[in-house]
């Protein structure tokens, strides 16, 4: 059979076009799903035969999936074209896979919803939900709920019906005394929408009753972890919550579902199994922290509290009242000369430098010089000789700056760094210091720091660790979280059994015939009083630490020009503990 040159280049060039065509089929397609796996919707939508709508629907998709990655790739079933699809999930090592059937030619993709899903229609897209666990509690020592996953109804105003605010408050009033029109006012100015004003818990919401009626307000109802009750606030919380939103987001399923363009669910594209997490176990005690929490709202001025459980280290309540807020989480950081309270540390540096001994018989002046340093007493009283737990219970600043005169000067350095003051703690979920110790340069320096001004600062948090290494007979190791002790920059030290026992002895003096009279009615309670100048000396903050049973604590209270008040809110504290004393 003869075939005709020009027949021959005619069939040469039609087959030479289809595989051209097939060709820029295949290269479209593995453009589509290079540009798909960069989540790049404009880019993948130019290859497609709808540009505009193909893009809109794929960053509908990449949306509705959220931190989701997509991972593309083009293939082939048969003379079929594919594009098999892998999501990887935050947290899930397992992606979801599946393949969907594409058509391309021309250059181009031929766009339909299928593209991104076989069962995809119109308008739907691919929707991505953790599966979590979010009624998992926080619990205290004693497995009773600290923070819990609550409705809030969250209340907004529109800006442009401040004029509402009036109505508003007063309706609030019920729930939040604080609230008032012209705060309304304020969190709405110049702001271009509604803006949440309050956020409700179920109790509260149920007691102000609906808000319809109150133009340009509007609520909404979501899911929050909160305190257990609002008698449980601390500045531990947020700690706590991060613990939680860690261990329930590592147990988290996940679901991958197709939904309408209304949101609603049309098929299960698939599913990854979670695991049920265990409950956020604390330290804390709930009982000892409400008791901690009202002890210090009773007092005006900026007021915290921290106890711990010296057996354990484990922090067992922190408080601060609202007058504190401001500052921070300064029960826990707050530096303030600790004043007397730094006595305990005196006192053991000089018993354990062999410089005296608990009976030792001690002058006591109202006054006394020491080098170019002039040290009164308060009121400047005078006790004459006393032994020296005598002059620790009523807190005579004379014997401890001569006592000071005659050590080292890094003894109270080291002293304290034993009792945890001067340490830095790592503790898991939570930011702390204790305080600072510095070495004493001069002679006035160390007589300063014996009765705790000069350069010695404290915090809350390192006065508590102090009286805990005390009843614990060695350097605490404080924790948040059950099990979790903190990591230190020093080792943990012995304290001297015979130091340790002068001291709680003199601090028991202290409650029963010291500074701490009255306190006395609480049983076996020992403790230090401390007042510290500030500023001109014109004012001074009041402190009172102590050890009851397997407790230790700290309470400190700003600009309270005594340790009085101090005294009265640990009383306070520990009469509403009642049983929950450990």
């Amino acid at each position: 059979m003869h075939i005709r040159p020009a027949a021959v280049a005619l069939a040469l060039s039609g087959a030479l076009t289809a595989s051209l065509v097939a060709c820029s089929s295949d290269d479209v397609v593995s453009k589509f799903a290079a540009a798909v796996s960069e989540r790049d919707a404009t880019g993948a939508g130019a290859l497609t035969s709808d540009p505009e709508g193909a893009s809109e629907a794929l960053q509908a998709n990449f949306d509705g999936m959220g931190d989701a990655t997509p991972k593309v790739t083009a293939g082939k079933d048969g003379e079929e074209q594919t594009l098999t699809w892998s999501w990887n999930l935050p947290r899930h090592s397992k992606p979801i896979s599946y393949t969907a059937p594409v058509v391309a030619g021309g250059g181009k993709l031929t766009w339909k919803p299928t593209v991104v899903h076989p069962d995809a229609t119109p308008g739907s897209r691919l929707l991505y939900s953790d599966e979590k666990a979010y009624d998992t509690p926080v619990v205290d020592r004693k497995n009773a709920p600290l923070m819990t996953w609550q409705t809030v109804t969250v209340v907004s105003l529109d800006p442009a019906r401040a004029d509402s605010a009036d109505a508003l408050a007063a309706k609030l009033a019920v729930a939040d005394r604080s609230v008032t029109a012209a705060s309304l006012r304020a969190a709405v100015k110049d702001k271009p929408a509604p803006t949440a004003v309050i956020s409700l818990r179920a109790a509260d919401a149920k007691k102000v009753g609906p808000l319809a009626g109150i133009a340009g307000v509007s609520t909404r109802e979501e899911g929050r972890l909160l305190t257990a009750s609002p008698a449980l606030r601390s500045p531990v919380d947020g700690a706590l919550d991060e613990r939680w939103r860690s261990d329930v987001d590592a147990a988290a399923g996940a679901n991958i579902t197709i939904v309408d363009a209304a949101n609603k669910p049309v098929r299960l594209v698939d599913t990854i199994g979670g695991e049920r997490p265990q409950p956020v176990r604390t330290t804390l005690d709930a009982g000892l922290q409400r008791a901690a929490n009202a002890a210090v709202a009773g007092e005006k001025r900026p007021t915290m509290l921290v106890a711990i459980r010296p057996s354990t280290g484990g922090l067992l309540a922190v408080a601060q009242n609202k007058a504190a807020d401001g500052q921070g989480p300064v029960a826990l950081t707050g530096l303030y000369a600790p004043g007397s309270t730094f006595k305990t540390i005196t006192t053991a540096a000089a018993l354990q430098a062999g410089v005296t001994t608990p009976d030792a018989e001690l002058p006591c002046p109202g006054k006394a010089t020491f080098g170019d340093r002039s040290i009164p007493n308060e009121n400047e009283f005078a006790l004459g000789t006393v032994p020296l737990h005598t002059a620790f219970a009523k807190s005579c600043n004379t014997t401890m700056a001569g006592l000071g005169t005659k050590l080292g000067d890094t003894a109270f350095t080291d002293t304290a760094r034993a009792f945890g003051l001067g340490v830095d703690f790592e503790i898991p979920g939570v930011t702390t210091v204790t305080g600072n110790v510095p070495a004493a340069r001069t002679p006035a320096e160390r007589v300063e720091e014996s009765i705790g001004q000069g350069r010695v600062t404290a915090s809350p948090f390192g006065l508590a660790v102090v009286e805990a290494s005390l009843a614990a007979g060695r350097t605490a190791q404080p924790s948040l979280f059950d099990g979790e002790r903190a990591k230190a920059d020093a080792p943990a030290l012995p304290i001297d059994p015979g130091v340790a026992d002068a001291l709680r002895s003199a601090m028991r003096e202290t409650v029963t015939s010291g500074t701490a009279t009255a306190l006395q009615d609480i049983d076996g309670l020992g403790g230090k009083t401390g007042t510290a100048e500030f500023g001109n000396n014109e004012h001074a903050h009041g402190w009172f630490a102590g050890i009851v049973g397997d407790l230790a604590f700290a309470t400190f209270v700003e600009s309270g020009d005594s340790s009085g008040p101090a005294v009265t809110v640990s009383g306070a504290f520990l009469r509403g503990a009642g049983g929950d004393l450990p």
